[in-house]
């Protein structure tokens, strides 16, 4: 059993347990976003694990990926009080509740065209930090595609500082090979780069 104190989650050993929910569609690269995340943390000698919840099983319906940094005692169940969430797929939000459970004085990534201010409107959460990266069009440049998973990555290591870049490049070199993996290094780069962050006076209860 958790518990939460204020912004900070602990597992019952009183350690800090980072929390993150990612959404998105089938083929966007979710699950493997989540692992990279937690590699990427390993590599910095940081306890961590990794875990999808998949809809259907088809190219293209909902899945969610969650991913927990620190905490020993922690427990691999759905993090239901996130307060890193990372959005993948800029329509999903206007038919899945995607913010539920968002912890007030979070941050939110998510890959779109809009700016800060009108994603932050459009989910409605008190988040301390927004960004934004149009991944999607990074990833068509990068990798021929529209995944947006390497470059959402980026950003997200820019908004956040949970992981640094180079642990991230590491992780993507791990997974990946030849080709492939330098395109995906690129594409968290430019993602990275690109990402648009607006700090957010939020008043937290």
């Amino acid at each position: 059993m958790e518990k939460f104190i204020g912004l900070d989650v602990f597992d019952l050993k009183g350690v800090k347990v980072e929390e993150i929910r990612i959404h998105g569609r089938g083929g966007q690269g979710v699950v493997l976003l989540g692992e990279l995340i937690a590699l990427a943390a390993s590599y910095e000698g940081k306890f961590c694990r990794s875990f999808p919840l998949y809809g259907p099983a088809r190219r293209g319906p909902p899945v969610t990926s969650f991913v927990q940094i620190g905490g020993e005692g922690s427990t691999r169940s759905m993090v239901r009080r996130p307060k890193y969430l990372i959005i993948l797929d800029p329509n999903l939000p206007s038919y899945v509740d995607v913010t539920y459970g968002f912890l007030e004085g979070g941050v939110v990534v998510q890959n779109t065209t809009q700016g800060p201010e009108e994603v932050l409107k459009d989910l409605g959460v008190k988040a301390s930090k927004v960004c934004v990266v149009d991944a999607t069009s990074i990833g068509m440049k990068v990798l021929g595609r529209p995944i947006p998973n390497t470059a959402v990555l980026g950003a997200f290591v820019r908004a956040t500082g949970l992981v640094g870049l180079e642990s991230v490049k590491k992780a993507i070199m791990k997974r990946f090979r030849g080709e492939v993996a330098e395109r995906n290094v690129r594409a968290a780069e430019l993602g990275f780069e690109n990402a648009v962050v607006r700090r957010v006076e939020v008043c937290i209860h």
